[in-house]
């Protein structure tokens, strides 16, 4: 009796134990949040970190978004259904890859809706009886990064198959002229497109064009582009999304037109921590020299197409400003309380 009263009690101590050590760890963990997500777009907003993910399912279930936010990378708080089909009326499933910015004092969030696969814009799905239905990059517009949205254009802002791009996986991001522009596209293209002051509508180039194709060597899907010492950083990923040779890729340019020429793989398998990494977005901690990746990958095992987690790990460079190939890691990364 004694002796089970003494296990009894080391088991006590061991759980508080561990209860005290889990509540003043100082790292994130990877992944940073529970269940499947992919896609993860990470942006500082209304001071705080803010990380808006595909829920990552079956398409005929990905028909809202979840967002999370943190003010120091290791604590997150869920908001669940910022957006969803209801408010998106034109959207039936396969809501993806949502790209977040802020503007005047609002919070735009672009989303690709339906997996639109026909290259003339409106498509059939004999599923939904319905002969209208859209597909392509829609805007939901807030006055909070958690909501509540609401649709802003009513329509796709991108359905049309420019230049062999799926109109999917779009990034928005703000130049250093100021103008705001659009990058996207899957299939193997990526376009940049100009928006209007308002965000309703792209603007023609001058030579007439609605949108450039900038595809670099062995692009996929996911671009995404940050500014660093005036050099436009592209991003993207590579391979099948699905599998083990998906990966992340870069280049640099003076312009956001490029042209981009590949520098080399920065993101991939490590077969002692994960497959499939890719699909990411760059945080760059205000007022600091701190750079950050959040992205996707598969734990091992895996449990199936669309298990999927969102990690973070610190991002690097070399003396030449490229990028160093990025170390994935279970810990995560340190608290860093955000301080604008």
């Amino acid at each position: 009796m004694r002796h089970t009263c003494f296990l009894i009690l080391c088991g006590l101590w061991f759980s508080v134990s561990t209860q005290a050590q889990k509540a003043t760890d100082k790292t994130s963990g990877n992944p940073i949040f529970n269940d499947w997500y992919a896609d993860p777009e990470v942006a500082v907003l209304n001071d705080s970190y803010w990380i808006f993910p595909t829920y990552s399912a079956k398409y005929e279930e990905q028909v809202f978004f979840d967002a999370f936010s943190s003010n120091d990378l290791v604590h997150w708080e869920k908001h669940e259904h910022v957006l969803d089909t209801a408010i998106v009326p034109w959207v039936h499933k396969a809501m993806w890859a949502p790209s977040i910015i802020e503007k005047d004092g609002k919070y735009y969030l672009f989303f690709a809706g339906n997996d639109i696969q026909n290259e003339s814009g409106p498509y059939y799905d004999a599923s939904q009886g319905d002969k209208n239905k859209q597909g392509g990059i829609g805007i939901a517009v807030a006055d909070h990064p958690g909501g509540p949205y609401r649709d802003y254009l009513g329509k796709p802002l991108i359905q049309d198959f420019y230049h062999g791009a799926q109109p999917i996986d779009q990034y928005v991001f703000k130049a250093l002229d100021g103008q705001y522009y659009i990058v996207y596209g899957g299939w193997g293209h990526c376009n940049i497109g100009r928006l209007s002051d308002d965000f309703k509508r792209l603007v023609p180039f001058d030579d007439g064009q609605l949108v450039k194709e900038i595809t670099p060597e062995g692009y996929v899907e996911g671009p995404t582009f940050f500014i660093k010492n005036n050099t436009y950083y592209f991003m993207w990923s590579e391979g099948n999304w699905g599998d083990s040779s998906y990966r992340v890729a870069f280049a640099m340019a003076d312009s956001p037109f490029g042209p981009f020429e590949r520098a080399g793989t920065i993101l991939e398998q490590d077969p002692e921590i994960a497959t499939g990494a890719g699909h990411h977005s760059i945080l760059h901690v205000p007022n600091s020299n701190d750079w950050y990746i959040v992205y996707h990958r598969r734990p091992i095992p895996n449990q199936g197409r669309d298990h999927r987690v969102v990690c973070v790990d610190r991002l690097f460079f070399n003396e030449d400003q490229s990028i160093k190939p990025v170390h994935m890691t279970f810990e995560g990364v340190q608290a860093n309380p955000i301080n604008q």
